[in-house]
């Protein structure tokens, strides 16, 4: 696992800041004093008050400034007025020893209008600076509003990318299918003597979790060329234009540096297909798909060695122009991984982690069916935190049973409080499937392990693992499961002879196998014709839905019978295995076997 280096603080470089800060204060401060004077208690007389005052002799001197006086009385206060232009105030004045002081106003712009004024200035200044300073650390990002039609893609160099094929483990086929760019990216002349011209976009298709992101960047590493990545939505913002100038910024930058990649992650965010929105679409996410449609196969399009990957979940929700050829017409689909993909993903991810010696990832491959690349990653991960909590030296079988039933299921709840008959309720429901399982050995998958431990919602649960990757169902098994699946609901009311609602889960499942069979795989008296609903709209007359209706409950009804009738006939079985699930609350295949004496298939443990 590699950290990043920690950041070093930055400090000021330049002295000229702290001196330009400081100017910036000291004439603030020169203001406000300045300010100060002007609030102080000053008293506004009239004209003829202040005739008067001079009379009486009130006033020691003024200061005049055209028609404004300022002045001090005799008492030390401060009063200020008006006077007409007229020289009779004048002689007043004299007349009564007045000091006076006169001002021409043609001169009055004085020291203080220049440090107000470059106060403002100062202040505009450092506004501005801060704003550049706020650009700067953007990290090329563009988040403000001197940098809104910069793309937001991150650039690696290839010293920078360490990822290659070799660090993706599985997905054979789809690193096959992208052999063909790297060798074009790397030899492009390869292909230009023959007039051959390499496709502009290639279309990750997965399901999340499945390793799309990091096809993209092994794919760069490979090449060894420039990698700019970015995410669909880092493209639209408020106003409308900025995406469109982000796609061209983008791919201006790519071009620069070509040959290079450009990975769009979650394409859907921008390549929604158009005309869907409130109103009839969306004028700035239009915008933007519109100007990535140009730059990649537009009028004005260069010839030059820019590939644009781009991965998404929702291939269905895309615009038809951006999927045609000469764009994303090649696609490339990231399956969950198969069997061998899931044991190599297991190793890459267990590689720093102390396992025991028993572990057999194989097996641990096998009991995780249906899980992605970052599932896996999280079961190995998980296991190390239960096993780190108990201050053990290795990660162990159980810790990875444990982590797996966390994963599916959810933690185990310990706070639960439940009846003694609640208990053996739970107990035969449980042993109905298991022991159901068992009795369809040709039909079902290998039983795995049953336990009455609650997980999340369920109360209760029993594990079958697949014997191996299975790419069809037979109709045999599709009713094998059935009857497995009804089991829990069967043991009920054979031996309570009463109905929980611990079975609505199972029938929810029954149910949806059974409307499956009719519906989508003709396995009934219907015939094989595929029946589905439009945009909620079902696509056949009241009379077919009525049909479908009675081959549901014809098909369920039938396996809920089985189910009872096996049981009846093993009910010794269903009573000692029930028995000896509420004295253990867990049983293992392995165990049930030789409890029942029953011939024993493979043990899918994770360890025999």
């Amino acid at each position: 696992m590699k950290f990043s280096k920690k950041p070093k603080v930055q400090f000021p470089k330049k002295p000229k800041n702290l001196f330009f800060m400081v100017l910036i204060f000291i004439g603030a401060l020169a203001l406000m004093t300045r300010l100060m004077d002007y609030t102080r208690q000053v008293k506004n007389v009239t004209y003829s008050a202040f005739l008067k005052d001079v009379e009486e002799g009130k006033i020691k001197k003024v200061h005049v400034a055209g028609q404004d006086i300022q002045g001090v009385y005799a008492n030390g206060s401060k009063f200020e007025t008006v006077v007409p232009y007229t020289a009779k105030h004048w002689d007043t004045l004299k007349d009564n020893n007045v000091d006076i002081a006169v001002e021409n106003i043609s001169n009055q712009f004085s020291i203080w209008y220049i440090l107000l004024f470059g106060l403002i200035i100062g202040i505009v200044i450092a506004l501005f600076y801060i704003l550049r300073q706020s650009r700067g650390s953007s990290g090329g990002g563009g988040s403000n509003i001197f940098n809104l039609g910069k793309s937001k893609a991150k650039m690696f160099m290839p010293s920078t990318i360490k990822e290659n094929f070799n660090s993706v483990a599985g997905v054979a086929e789809a690193k096959e299918e992208l052999q063909d760019f790297i060798d074009f990216l790397k030899n492009p002349a390869k292909y230009r003597r023959l007039g051959a011209k390499i496709t502009r976009g290639v279309l990750l298709i997965g399901e999340p979790g499945n390793g799309k992101t990091m096809l993209a960047k092994a794919v760069a590493g490979e090449a060894n060329c420039p990698f700019f990545s970015i995410s669909g939505s880092d493209f639209i913002e408020v106003f409308v234009g900025v995406g469109a100038a982000r796609v061209r910024d983008l791919f201006a930058q790519a071009r620069k540096f070509a040959p290079s990649i450009i990975f769009i992650d979650e394409l859907d965010a921008v390549g929604r297909q158009r005309g869907t929105g409130l109103g009839g679409g969306n004028d700035e996410r239009e915008q933007t798909l519109n100007q990535l449609l140009a730059e990649m196969d537009g009028f004005q399009t260069q010839e030059s060695s820019v590939i644009v990957l781009a991965a998404t979940n929702r291939p269905d929700v895309l615009d038809s122009a951006l999927m045609r050829p000469g764009r994303f017409d090649r696609r490339v689909y990231v399956p969950y991984p198969d069997l061998k993909s899931r044991e190599q993903i297991l190793q890459v991810h267990a590689r720093n982690v102390q396992l025991s010696s028993e572990i057999d990832l194989g097996k641990i491959a096998r009991g995780t069916p249906g899980f992605s690349g970052a599932d896996l990653a999280n079961l190995i991960n998980e296991a190390a935190i239960i096993a780190s909590k108990t201050e053990k030296n290795e990660v162990g079988v159980v810790d990875l049973e444990e982590a797996r039933d966390k994963i599916i299921l959810g933690k185990e709840v310990k706070t639960m409080v439940q009846t003694k008959e609640d208990l053996e309720v739970t107990s035969f429901h449980e042993s109905g499937h298991a022991l159901l399982t068992l009795l369809q050995p040709e039909d079902s998958d290998p039983l795995h392990k049953v336990t009455i431990i609650p997980r999340g919602r369920a109360l209760g649960v029993t594990h079958s693992f697949p014997e191996r990757e299975k790419y069809t169902t037979t109709k045999r098994e599709m009713i094998a499961n059935l009857v497995s699946i009804l089991g829990g609901r069967a043991a009920e009311e054979l031996v309570f002879n009463k109905l929980t609602t611990g079975a609505g889960s199972d029938l929810v499942r029954a149910s949806e196998i059974a409307r499956n069979m009719v519906c989508s795989y003709g396995m009934s008296e219907l015939g094989p014709v595929v029946y589905k609903q439009q945009q909620g709209d079902f696509a056949y007359s009241q009379k077919i839905a009525e049909n479908i209706d009675k081959e549901v409950k014809k098909i369920i009804d039938e396996a809920y019978e089985k189910a009872i009738t096996l049981l009846t006939q093993n009910r010794d079985k269903l009573d000692a295995l029930a028995h000896k699930l509420l004295e253990k609350e867990t049983l293992y295949a392995a165990e049930i076997y030789e409890l029942l004496n029953i011939e024993p298939r493979e043990d899918y443990r994770f360890v025999q």
